[in-house]
């Protein structure tokens, strides 16, 4: 079924059929890791700092400039 929708496309053949092909693979790969990976895990990795600590010198009022 693929190859007749690809080929009415345009004459992609058979690397148009391996493309998709191999896009389908790692797709159902990535689903199946992030499916297996344990929820203790996903929990810790949520609550990580998405910024740095260190603080805006323009918020502290430091007007120093070097």
């Amino acid at each position: 079924m693929i190859q007749n929708v690809l080929r009415s496309l345009g004459g992609v053949g058979l690397y148009g059929v391996i493309s998709i092909c191999l896009f389908f693979v790692v797709f159902a790969g990535a689903l199946v890791w992030a499916l297996a990976q344990k929820k203790t895990l996903m929990r810790a990795m949520s609550c990580l700092p998405l910024e740095n600590e260190t603080p805006d010198p323009a918020a502290t009022g430091d007007k120093s400039h070097e």
